[in-house]
């Protein structure tokens, strides 16, 4: 503007006229240059109000990216929930699908072989052995993931393993023919999908039939259900004292605590073999008589002898007995060591569970029998129980189990017979049945 005053002023004559038009002209200029700076500003301001709009949308794309989708009706979320609202065969076509496969320590010698080694290398000390056929995988509890409540399901995981090697039909049939062990997620998806099926609904009400992502207990009922719901034959065996035999009553879980009565069923399986040995046997521990030792196997000192209970426990420990025995199929080239059969058992009692794998006899010079138990445990580490089974040292304190251990009143086993039931059996294998003997 200033330029322009004086080339005005050098190039024109001063008048009053030539300032008046003058400064119209200077006002003109200034009004311009005004309109120019808002102009200016206000294409600013726009400019930044775009900035400021992209700066929330990022944030809002961000938080969208972060957050669960939002649905506004009911039928959009059972879109997006399979198990909460689909049918069930929906639900097994996903978690088929869905499932993942549980990750444990593998022993690379095969745990039951270098179980198998050790007890032939034990001194002959008059002892006779059977032990499961097959292969079985010892699934451990995580400190992270179950320490505490997660017992049952690893105890499920140890049995699937020993089905998924022996018996083709398992590998046909469950878990969808997946071919490998679930993770406990996995599996509580599948118990939801038996109870649906009509898989003891009686035990379902104590979970309010869900299971899923909690860490509710689990006993021999859930067992049994899960692998019934395949068609797969699992038997339970209930041992307590006589005033609960009318009420044939399943170990309580820590869960629900409930007792519930069961269906009476005749004897079936290794209780017809058993109930005529116990008339006709005279080696059983009479009064007075039985094992107990502070250690996990069992011994003959008399310093130990044992009262009443282990008495009465030393029933069970004469039907796990039977129950291996029954069939069998090799003897190893130390004549000690007999191959059954039969699979493993679930071993629940209130607050635990555990799988037996076999049974040790020591038969004594005053004809008592000595049981040991070949129990794997959740609660040990794999890489520990490998450990001294290829040493050679402290497996025993790991893996044996006497009589004298056998603390609780109750105890339940569970078995799964060969076979894979269909049609009429499978409506009757809904009831989660069991057969009742008395301590």
């Amino acid at each position: 503007m200033f330029p322009f005053l004086k080339f005005l002023f050098c190039n024109f004559d001063f008048s009053i006229v030539s300032f008046m038009h003058l400064f119209e002209i200077l006002l003109d200029s200034i009004k311009l240059s005004l309109d120019k700076e808002d102009s200016d500003n206000l294409a600013v301001t726009h400019a930044n109000s775009h900035f400021h709009d992209d700066h929330q949308f990022n944030n809002q794309m961000a938080t969208d990216l972060r957050l669960p989708p939002k649905f506004n009706n009911e039928e959009e979320t059972c879109e997006s929930s399979t198990f909460r609202c689909g049918g069930i065969d929906e639900k097994v076509s996903f978690l088929i699908g869905s499932q993942v496969r549980s990750n444990f320590y593998h022993v690379n010698d095969g745990f039951m072989s270098l179980l198998r080694k050790s007890l032939e290398l034990e001194p002959h000390n008059n002892s006779l052995t059977y032990l499961s056929s097959g292969y079985i995988d010892h699934f451990q509890s995580i400190v992270s993931e179950d320490v505490g409540w997660g017992c049952g399901w690893r105890n499920i995981q140890m049995l699937a393993s020993y089905l998924l090697s022996k018996r083709q039909d398992a590998r046909d049939f469950l878990f969808g023919g997946c071919g490998f062990v679930p993770d406990i997620s996995s599996l509580q998806r599948w118990l939801e999908i038996a109870w649906e099926k009509g898989f003891d609904t009686i035990g379902s009400h104590h979970f309010n039939k869900t299971v899923y992502g909690s860490r509710k207990w689990i006993g021999t009922t859930e067992f049994a259900a899960l692998f019934r719901s395949f068609g797969f034959r699992a038997r339970i065996v209930d041992f307590g004292p006589k005033n609960l035999e009318s009420l044939f009553l399943s170990v309580p879980t820590t869960s629900s605590g409930a007792h519930v009565k069961r269906k009476p069923l005749k004897f079936y399986g290794p209780m017809d073999r058993y109930l005529i040995a116990r008339k006709h046997e005279h080696d059983v521990p009479q009064p007075g008589q039985c094992s107990d030792t502070f250690g996990g196997e069992s011994t003959s000192d008399p310093k130990n002898m044992c009262g009443t209970k282990s008495e009465g426990h030393q029933i069970l420990m004469d039907w796990v007995w039977n129950y291996f025995s029954e069939r069998t199929s090799t003897v190893s080239g130390h004549g000690r060591v007999i191959i059954s059969d039969r699979s493993p058992l679930y071993f629940q009692h209130d607050g635990h569970s555990r799988t037996i794998v076999g049974i040790q006899v020591k038969n004594q010079q005053n004809r008592i029998r000595q049981y040991n138990l070949l129990i794997l445990d959740p609660g040990h580490r794999t890489v520990a129980l490998e450990r001294s089974l290829k040493e050679n040292i402290g497996w025993k304190k790991l893996l044996k189990r006497g009589v004298h251990t056998l603390k609780k009143s109750k105890y339940q086993l569970c078995y799964i017979d060969p076979g894979i039931a269909s049609g009429e059996e499978m409506e009757q294998l809904k009831t989660i049945d069991s057969t009742f003997i008395t301590l």
